[in-house]
């Protein structure tokens, strides 16, 4: 391998991100936040590394393992790099923020950098974005934050949405009513999770017909909910399908062009949540765009607030939207007066100025990538 080979060389999950992509990821990216803004969702901007014993405490827990730890040669403290800015946002919530009038609305976008990546999502470091509403306990407080990520999407131009809704609590509630031991109740979530209707019967025994009603209880929205709610399932086993059908119907009523899902057993990734959880999708596009769901908002000392949010995965997004493409650019010969180019520019137009003379103008313009020139004081197209 040559010298200039091996410095071009990034670790695995790591990538330079060259002209257009990247003023394209950063022109959705503001994009997405000035729609969680038109929600009344103001933007925070947590630093990249922080403690780590207050990063990674609360939410920040689910994602310990996938963060980079350094010692901070000031404080002598051990610190850790975001894997994720969600923990953040509560942090910032219950301390900067703790004055402000509960449910507090918050968005973010920024990179994070994990340990190692995954099947789907192999990168290591990606652009996140997403929004908080932070204390805020009501059914109607998932609808919004669902609706709202659904309609920054739409903003963006993502089309052929759909968000997957889950219980990640439903089955914790109805193995701890039914008096299941903590070991076989551990066992059966995870054949559940597996989708694995064996193992449930084996587990399950008598208290089959339940928990495989719960593994067939997936779909679309109505026909999953009609099957949950038909289930003989205990009192706090039915609050939660209850909460979950308050939640479709306040989407549907705001987003009614939405496409929504159930799976009632889905817990992979949820592990932190307290709540309804849900993830999104677009048709045609590997991968999610986003999840989220509720949980609590760990205070410092005593305080823990019921929130809800989610965060989507810029790299996913912009596979949903068309390539990039080059903007339209004006090449300024050497000759041009000064005071054309800004007049161009004060118009929104882009210049490249030469640098020396050339004796073709329209040549010198292709070769450095512009869509016109300049000539005599008129704009041609090349």
């Amino acid at each position: 391998m040559t010298e200039t080979a091996d410095k071009a060389l990034l670790p695995a999950g790591l990538q330079d991100l060259l002209p257009p992509d990247a003023s394209h990821e950063a022109a959705v990216l503001e994009r997405l936040v000035a729609a969680f803004a038109s929600f009344g969702y103001e933007r925070v901007k947590p630093p990249l590394m922080e403690f780590e014993d207050t990063l990674l405490s609360g939410a920040g827990q689910a994602v310990a393992k996938e963060s980079f730890r350094l010692m901070d040669p000031v404080s002598q403290r051990m610190m850790a790099l975001r894997a994720d800015i969600t923990p953040q946002v509560a942090r910032i919530a219950a301390t900067r923020l703790k004055s402000e009038p509960r449910p507090l609305r918050l968005c973010y976008g920024g990179q994070v950098l994990r340990v190692r990546g995954g099947q789907l999502r192999p990168e290591r470091q990606f652009a996140q974005a997403g929004a908080e509403l932070i204390g805020a306990s009501q059914e109607a407080g998932d609808a919004e934050v669902v609706v709202l990520a659904v309609s920054a999407l739409e903003a963006i131009g993502v089309g052929g949405l759909s968000a997957d809704l889950g219980l990640p609590t439903l089955v914790p509630a109805v193995t701890k009513a039914l008096a299941v031991d903590a070991e076989a109740a551990e066992a059966l979530r995870q054949a559940l999770d597996r989708k694995d209707a064996e193992a449930v019967g084996e587990i399950s025994g008598d208290r089959n017909g339940l928990f495989a009603g719960l593994l067939r209880a997936t779909g679309p929205a109505d026909q999953a909910l009609t099957a949950l709610q038909a289930l003989a399932l205990p009192e706090e086993g039915r609050d939660e399908v209850e909460k979950l059908a308050h939640v479709v119907a306040g989407i549907r009523r705001e987003s009614p062009e939405v496409a929504l899902t159930i799976d009632p057993v889905e817990h992979r990734g949820f592990e932190y949540h307290s709540g309804i959880s849900f993830t999104f999708f677009a048709r045609d596009v590997r991968g999610e765009l986003g999840r989220g769901g509720r949980y609590q908002a760990e205070g410092f000392g005593t305080r823990r607030e019921t929130s809800t949010g989610f965060t989507l995965y810029m790299d996913t997004v912009l596979r949903a939207l068309p390539a990039a493409e080059r903007p339209a650019r004006i090449f300024l010969p050497q000759s041009c007066n000064p005071e054309a180019g800004r007049a161009l520019r004060a118009q929104g137009w882009p210049t490249l100025s030469g640098l020396e003379p050339t004796a073709d103008a329209i040549t010198e313009a292709r070769r450095l990538g512009c869509s016109h020139v300049l000539i005599d004081g008129e704009i041609q197209e090349i």
